[in-house]
């Protein structure tokens, strides 16, 4: 028992037990798990759609920016460039592009990239689009069956061919490109059809190769008669007298371009397989004359100055062309010790004799010989006075020396003469050479003798004489003249007799004529006389 002095106690409560509880889920954590869920989702989605690693090499990243350009095929986005880098030589720069699972089928070994950017030639334009959007990367597939390939050095130039542009390829061979170039136009019938996709001089020896690329259906007129000749530049010549002036376009004038021809006779043929070989010609009359399939190889010495004849000009004959002129050199004739100049020719008999003669078969030194027995020459003559150019004549000369057609090697050899402005050159030569044979001092002497005989004769008193005498006489005439005029002039007795004489005559003529148409009218007033008025 507590006394009533001592404080009461503090009671002393128990707590409850404590009861756990879970918490109740918030809707507040639902962004963050919707948003990790889309998270893995994008990256699970960029990790399947994430291509290969691209590497590509150029000269220079003009135009290029990393996270921005992109690798096109037709419009279609096929990759990003990740990086750009230089390379350890700094020789080039190392562009790395990731590709898309769309891209990742353009790895091949047959692919090819380049740069699309704004580009102006003389030869094409292209690029246009690259001013507003900016420069890309495309590429072109190439052909299928191409080996796996990550790895590839950047075009600096877009390709002239497209793989998905169907067409044909060929080479051509010549001596001289002239002013081709990648780009350059083809021609068939004024039609461009094809552009030249570069050419290889090799070692420098041989004749340069130049690819040109021909796009279908046209491939199909490419035979094995196809001729291809230059058209680079302006061709100035004469034709029938009369200045011509040849431009094939402007783009060929600038750039160059290369024109072709099917001709008749290799219509039939069937069409030249890609990669086929043609020869290239200056011109397109050399390619006409290579045309003809039987040729003659023509040889002839010149002893005059031949400037302006150079090869490739032609042959003619009685105005018409039969051959071309395909090589033109100094020699020297050891047989007089003097110099000549020696001319090669082509000749194509079919276009002078008839394909039935053709197919009978020719002898071409037997024809010529009987040519030349009849005076055929080979002359120079003149093409044109504007330019200078001269050409080969085959002319008649008569009284031409005989002569024989010889053979060097698998040419004829034909006799020449001189034409042209040296034949008439010789002709003066000629007539001066005759001119210095004339005694011109004798001739003088004895005029200038004349002269003095003539003047000493003139001066006499003889011719004086003679004079006075002369002077005298013609008085004496003036005066008979005088008389015989009075006596028998218009007022004359002599010249009224006349007349009267003139007039009884008529009269007399009149009456035998009244006569005569009275007998003829009565014949018998003959015998019986005159009856009746």
């Amino acid at each position: 028992m507590m006394s009533e002095s001592e404080p009461p106690r503090p009671t002393v409560l128990t707590p409850p037990r404590a009861k756990l509880r879970r918490p109740r889920f918030q809707f507040v954590w639902l962004i963050p798990i919707v948003a990790a869920i889309i998270a893995g989702y994008l990256g699970y989605r960029t990790a399947i759609e994430q291509g290969p690693l691209l590497t590509l090499t150029f000269a220079s990243a003009d135009g290029l920016q990393a996270g921005q350009t992109q690798v096109k095929y037709k419009a279609v986005a096929l990759g990003t460039v990740e990086s750009i880098d230089l390379a350890p030589d700094n020789s080039h720069v190392v562009v790395k592009v990731r590709m898309n699972h769309v891209g990742a089928r353009f790895l091949n070994s047959h692919a090819r990239f380049w740069v699309e950017r704004p580009r102006f030639n003389l030869s094409d334009v292209s690029g246009i689009e690259t001013l507003v959007s900016g420069a890309y990367i495309a590429v072109d597939p190439g052909t299928p069956g191409g080996s796996e390939q990550s790895q590839f050095a950047g075009m600096e130039e877009p390709p002239g061919v497209r793989s998905d542009e169907p067409g044909s390829t060929y080479v051509l061979t010549t001596n001289s490109v002239g002013s081709l170039n990648s780009g350059s136009p083809v021609y068939y019938r004024d039609v461009q059809v094809g552009e030249v996709l570069g050419y290889d001089m090799g070692n420098g020896l041989g004749p340069v190769k130049v690819t040109v690329f021909i796009r279908a259906p046209f491939d199909h007129l490419v035979r094995p008669g196809s001729q291809f000749w230059n058209i680079s530049g302006i061709t100035l010549g004469t034709e029938g007298g009369v200045l011509q002036l040849q431009l094939q376009s402007v783009q060929a004038l600038v750039a160059g371009g290369i024109a072709f021809a099917l001709p008749n006779a290799a219509r039939g043929d069937a069409p030249s397989p890609d990669n086929a070989t043609f020869p290239l010609y200056a011109s397109e009359q050399a390619a006409d004359a290579a045309s003809y399939r039987t040729q003659i190889r023509l040889v002839t010495y010149l002893d005059s100055d031949v400037a302006g004849l150079v090869p490739g000009v032609p042959v003619q004959q009685l105005g018409v062309q039969i051959g071309v002129v395909t090589g033109v050199s100094l020699e020297v004739d050891e047989a007089r010790g003097t110099m000549r100049v020696r001319v090669d020719m082509q000749v194509q008999p079919e276009r002078i004799h008839s394909s039935a003669a053709l197919r009978q078969g020719l002898d071409a030194r037997a024809d010529l010989q009987r040519l030349v027995d009849n005076g055929m020459r080979a002359e120079l003559g003149t093409g044109s006075y504007v330019t200078g150019q001269k050409l080969i004549l085959l002319t008649n000369v008569p009284g031409a020396p005989p002569a024989k057609v010889t053979r060097e090697g698998d040419a004829l050899v034909i006799p020449s003469a001189p034409g042209g402005l040296d034949a008439t050159l010789a002709s003066v030569n000629d007539i001066a050479a005759k001119l210095a044979k004339m005694p011109f001092q004798q001739i003088g002497d004895n005029l200038n003798k004349l002269l003095i005989t003539a003047n000493g004769t003139l001066g006499g008193p003889q011719l004086k004489q003679t004079l006075a005498q002369l002077t005298a006489t013609l008085q004496t005439a003036n005066v008979t003249l005088g008389m015989v005029n009075q006596d028998f002039g218009t007022d004359s007795d002599f010249q009224r007799g006349m007349q009267q004489l003139l007039q009884q005559g008529s009269a007399a003529a009149q009456s035998v004529k009244a006569l005569g148409d009275y007998i003829q009218a009565h014949p018998q007033a003959l015998l019986l006389g005159r009856s009746g008025p």
